[in-house]
């Protein structure tokens, strides 16, 4: 905030009293225990809450004649925010505001600051005029870069000489302070911030594309020379430890990074393609995960079936769906209600995404031979009353796994198939005998990802379209009365379910805006769980098809994840639109 003369402070302190902003009485008060305490006057009156930051500033912009702007709501244009560095703009607690004829408005805490004027200045080439902002202003404007691509341009201009050399083998020359380590860290800075799970960089004849995976859907951030490309990978691989003169076969590996005070976890698989090598960054953010099955979007029938499955001393609970759908995040939130002193819960993953307290997790090293396999074997000797497998691959993982939950252990697992029914034949092909598979399977798991509804919305009836989907894939799950809502909401576990023969069904869609990119922000999960009662044993004696399975288990209440999905619709969490993407093959 700006330094105020006795007589500008004075000023100030009187608008706000004339305008009705601060109480008379309590600014007296103040006034004259300062007197006492020789406290400096405004912060003290900031304090003790008789005026605040924000009104501060406004009647100090308007006291001394300046500009004044309220930034704690606005939402920034990202091609703005690139007229300032982040690095500067963090450093100098300003924020741009815009360029109009060659002069760059910056919002400011103090434009009475000519130092800093002078060297921003000097620092763009262009005539800079400031405004006055609070600081919570500036913090919700900088919280807002969501990537910092003044190094990546750089970057692109040092590319001949980065380029040249790479390719003369020299690559210690590919330094952490190089123009191409910072335009890696710009590309992470943007992903992590903009809460993508994966960044593509995609090698083209004549360029390279950077697409970011945002609440599962792929978009472009930006294009670039191809001749960036190998000092790009180069650097990539260095921080991975892999070979940066292999070319022809796919590598894996891993690093973290620190984001902010976060830090991130990344899994690297470079593979080579036509124009090049193409790498796939799985960033794992520990932080942006709540753990919890119930807001994770499990409810009703499907949540009461799997906390009775996990409730049992032992036997299978098994989870599937396609890559990426959240299958490891569902059984860590499983292990994290039934987390005790009293058992000792063991994991066996690859890699270790999440790590808690209370839990003995063993990362899977294929090149020294510890495999899934090998592991599970050495972790049943270690007295565990539960195991947590991160995928059964194979046959050998499988059989491990029923024989240890036929041992009294309780076993958590996944499986790549397309839902829930398809676990038991898959399990079957692998060579597990029906009739093993029948007495330790307590419940099967489908799940799919949809993207969330962002909190600005607005809400619309369904076309005919629309509504014949709804009722031809809910049927008779809605209520056919009033007097069956409140009852059947709760059982779904969705409340106010509207009528199933209603005429259309209010739905909503989200605000297409920077902050929601198509009207989405953040993913919740659609789930389907079979319990392996009685009835689905027979089946599995029987070698019953998915479909067959599926049957019975709608016969004992199971819903589908594309009810789940509709039923999330008529909630206000997702659109019909998003569950037609995700799940229009299943049933």
């Amino acid at each position: 905030m700006a330094l105020l003369t006795k007589e500008a402070q004075d000023k100030v302190i009187n608008l706000l009293v004339n305008e009705g902003l601060a109480n008379v009485n309590s600014v007296a008060q103040v006034i004259n225990e300062v007197a006492q305490t020789k406290q400096p006057l405004i912060p003290t009156l900031i304090s003790k809450g008789v005026i605040n930051d924000e009104m501060m500033v406004h009647a100090t912009a308007v006291t001394l004649g300046v500009g004044y702007v309220d930034l704690r709501n606005v939402e920034m244009d990202q091609d703005t925010l690139t007229l300032l560095p982040l690095d500067v703009a963090e450093r100098s607690m300003v924020v741009p505001l815009g360029e109009n004829n060659g002069q760059l408005t910056i919002a400011m805490l103090d434009v009475g600051n000519l130092q800093a004027l002078d060297y921003l200045s000097t620092l763009t080439g262009k005539s800079v005029r400031g405004v006055m902002a609070s600081n919570a202003s500036i913090m919700a404007v900088l919280q807002q870069y969501k990537g910092d691509f003044t190094d990546i341009h750089q970057a692109v201009k040092a590319t001949n000489k980065e380029v040249a050399q790479t390719q003369s083998s020299n690559v210690k020359t590919i330094t952490q302070d190089s123009p191409i380590s910072k335009a890696l860290t710009s590309i992470l800075e943007y992903a992590v911030k903009s809460k993508a799970s994966d960044v593509h960089i995609e090698p083209l004849e004549n360029g390279l594309i950077i697409r970011c995976r945002i609440d599962g859907v792929l978009r472009k951030v930006m294009e670039l020379p191809k001749a960036i490309e190998p000092a790009l990978v180069s650097r990539i691989k260095i921080l991975a430890n892999l070979k940066i003169d292999e070319h022809r076969i796919p590598q894996d590996g891993q690093f973290a990074v620190l984001v902010g005070d976060k830090e991130v976890d990344l899994r690297i698989a470079i593979s080579p393609v036509v124009w090049g090598e193409q790498v796939v960054i799985r960033l794992l953010d520990k932080s942006g995960t709540t753990m919890d099955v119930e807001k994770m979007g499990m409810t009703g029938h499907a949540l009461r079936t799997v906390l009775n499955g996990i409730s049992k001393p032992n036997g299978m609970i098994l989870t599937s769906g396609p890559t990426g759908s959240g299958k490891s995040t569902t059984l860590y939130a499983l292990i994290k209600k039934i987390k005790s002193e009293k058992i000792n819960i063991v994991t066996l993953e690859d890699p270790v995404e999440y790590k808690m307290d209370g839990v003995n997790q063993i990362q899977v090293n294929v090149d020294a031979g510890l495999t899934f396999a090998s592991g599970l074997r050495s972790i049943l000797r270690q007295d565990p009353d539960v195991v947590m497998v991160g995928e059964i691959r194979d046959g050998e993982t499988a059989n491990l796994a029923v024989q240890a939950a036929l041992t009294g252990h309780l076993v958590f697992s996944t499986l790549h198939t397309n839902s829930a029914a398809g676990i038991l034949p898959r399990l079957l092909d692998m060579g597990i005998e029906p009739f093993l598979l029948a007495s330790t399977l307590n419940t099967v798991i489908g799940q799919r990802l949809v993207r969330r509804v962002a909190a600005k919305r607005t809400s619309f009836q369904s076309n005919d379209m629309q509504t014949k989907q709804i009722k031809d894939v809910l049927g008779d799950l809605l209520p056919k009365t009033a007097e069956e809502v409140a009852k059947v909401s709760e059982d779904l576990g969705y409340p106010n379910l509207p009528l199933a023969d209603a005429a259309s069904y209010t739905l909503v869609k989200g605000v297409d805006d920077q902050s929601s990119p198509g009207g989405y922000a953040g993913r919740a999960g659609l789930y389907e769980a079979i319990d392996v009662n009685e009835d689905m044993q027979k089946m599995i004696v029987q070698r019953a098809t998915a479909a067959e399975v599926m049957r019975v288990a709608k016969e004992h209440g199971t819903v589908t994840m594309r009810q789940d999905g509709m039923l999330k619709a008529l909630s206000g969490i997702t659109t019909v639109e998003e569950v037609n993407r995700v799940a229009s093959d299943l049933a």
